[in-house]
Parts: C-alpha cells; sequence; structure tokens
C-alpha cells in the first residue's frame, strides 16, 4: 500500500531594505527631520515632486536599524497600509517604527487622511508589539514653523 502526500508551496520574498550604519538616536521629530534630509533625500528613488512615504525601523535605544520606502504617491496624496509599513520592521525583528512622509507643497500640516492612517497605525503597532514612535510629516521650514509636523508633539499619537 502506498502512501500519497501533499505538499503545499510557499514563497519567501525578501523585503528591500537599506541599512544604516552609524546612525544616530531618532527620538524626536527634528532628529528625524535631519535623517530625512541625509538619508532619504539622497536616495535614487527620493522625488521631491511626490508624496513619500518611509517606514523607519529602530532597535530598543530608538537607533535606526534601516529604513524602507513603503509608498510613492502623487503630489498630493500617498496610500498605504499597516500591513506594508509594518511589514520590513516584523521582518527584521524591529523594537519600534518612525513613519515619515513628505508634503511637496511645503506645507506639513496634517490631512484627514494622514490623521486616519496615524490612527490606523496607533491600532496596528498595539496589536503587533511594535512601537511606533512616531508619524512626522515633512514639509518647508519658514520663520513661523519649523519644517515638520509630529503627531507625537501634537499629542495624536
Amino acid at each position: 500500500m502506498s502512501t500519497r502526500y501533499k505538499f503545499s508551496t510557499y514563497e519567501v520574498r525578501v523585503q528591500r531594505l537599506n541599512e544604516c550604519p552609524g546612525s544616530l538616536r531618532l527620538d524626536t521629530p527634528s532628529e528625524a527631520l535631519t535623517y530625512w534630509r541625509e538619508k532619504i533625500t539622497q536616495a535614487p528613488w527620493h522625488d521631491p515632486e511626490k508624496e513619500m512615504l518611509v517606514a523607519i525601523m529602530l532597535n530598543t535605544r530608538y537607533v535606526a536599524i534601516g529604513h524602507t520606502m513603503v509608498s510613492i504617491g502623487t503630489m498630493n496624496e500617498s496610500l498605504a497600509h499597516p500591513r506594508e509599513i509594518f511589514r520590513p520592521s516584523v521582518a527584521i525583528g524591529a523594537f519600534g517604527i518612525l513613519v515619515m512622509h513628505n508634503h511637496p507643497s511645503g506645507d506639513p500640516s496634517p490631512s484627514e487622511a494622514d490623521t486616519r492612517l496615524t490612527r490606523r497605525l496607533s491600532e496596528a503597532s498595539s496589536i503587533l508589539q511594535v512601537g511606533l514612535l512616531d508619524h512626522v510629516i515633512v514639509g518647508t521650514s519658514t520663520d513661523h514653523r519649523p519644517g515638520y509636523f509630529s503627531f507625537k508633539e501634537a499629542g495624536i499619537l
């Protein structure tokens, strides 16, 4: 008597992750803004004319261990889902995550969609037990504003 076995096939994909050796702590929005300017704007895929959403993975000391571009949008919106945002952090076992995106208009004020996404990320963060340090929107600095909006500083996160 012969026995037949059925095997399931699984696919494993590796998420592209840009490693960040020698990174500093990213526990304030101004440090995150410096990281954006030094690392993200220098990436070959960066396009300042489009919204770009980036996830930065952090270790237990809030030092960046890597970042990944999650979404490239249009000049006024970028679509992203918590699953795509948290996927790389779960894959590499990050302690926390810092989410950043730019507003090509230069005005870092959050839209309703930005606020909804941040609330969903906060919920997902609790479930996955991957800390959401902040969601920072990058804009242009002026005499009246610092060039970013931090959901954590605003008390929304």
